[in-house]
């Protein structure tokens, strides 16, 4: 799955833009990403939203215990990849049919939280069991909203364009020949949020995340790591 934003949707992770200038590396433009997608998956579905988002998804090659799916409505786009364990007790909490798929439910779930303020975003993915990450964009209020599971078992990556597009995947092989240093795994346990501002720890979202930059030989620009209570403390 892929999902390429412009910086009028969201700001580019300052540690990425260091990592690529500290470290120039070959990048290429975010239609050409998408294009590379398209071309190497098959059956790939690629939809624009406007001028400054583009998703796509498809079932090429995709593991039989993370399937990619693809939903729309009330004009919010999501992109899931996964399984929730859970699955059957949120339809009940939500009201939604036993036919209602992981990506149906992660959109009603932001949908009716975005709806019942002043809820915070991290209620949207901290009830979610599983393995899974998830690009979504509501388009009627240009909020993006991604989030990957405690453990890490659905990859995910984030990374910046040669045209400086934020682009997020779950193959790091395709991001890296688009963002070259600017690329990072996505932190497991937390979300990115434009309606907050940036990247949360959903489990502990006042913990602060930093950036650690990588060794030069490493794949990525910097490793982003959610700091403990004493961390925090210790700052206040």
């Amino acid at each position: 799955m892929l999902g390429v934003f412009s910086s009028s949707i969201v700001s580019a992770p300052e540690e990425l833009v260091a990592a690529g200038s500290r470290t120039p590396s070959p990048k290429s433009t975010a239609e050409t990403l998408v294009k590379r997608f398209v071309e190497s998956n098959g059956s790939a579905v690629s939809v624009e939203v406007g001028d400054d988002v583009q998703l796509a998804y498809s079932h090429h090659k995709e593991s039989p215990w993370r399937p990619r799916s693809f939903a729309v409505k009330d004009e919010i786009f999501c992109v899931f990849s996964g399984v929730l364990e859970n699955l059957g007790s949120l339809r009940q909490q939500y009201g939604l049919a036993k036919s209602a798929n992981e990506v149906v439910l992660v959109i009603e779930a932001y949908k009716a939280l975005r709806d019942r303020a002043p809820y915070p975003p991290n209620h949207v993915v901290s009830h979610l069991s599983g393995a899974f990450a998830f690009i979504l964009f509501d388009k009627s209020t240009s909020t993006l909203f991604v989030a990957s599971d405690q453990d890490g078992k659905a990859p995910l990556y984030w990374g910046i364009t040669a045209d400086g597009y934020v682009a997020f995947a779950d193959d790091a092989d395709l991001l890296k020949r688009a963002c070259g240093k600017s690329l990072a795994s996505f932190p497991q346990g937390c979300f990115y949020s434009t309606a907050v501002g940036g990247l949360r720890s959903y489990e502990n979202p006042n913990n602060k995340i930093t950036a650690v930059p990588a060794n030069e030989d490493d794949i990525w620009g910097a490793t982003f790591k959610v700091e403990g209570p004493a961390f925090v403390a210790a700052t206040q």
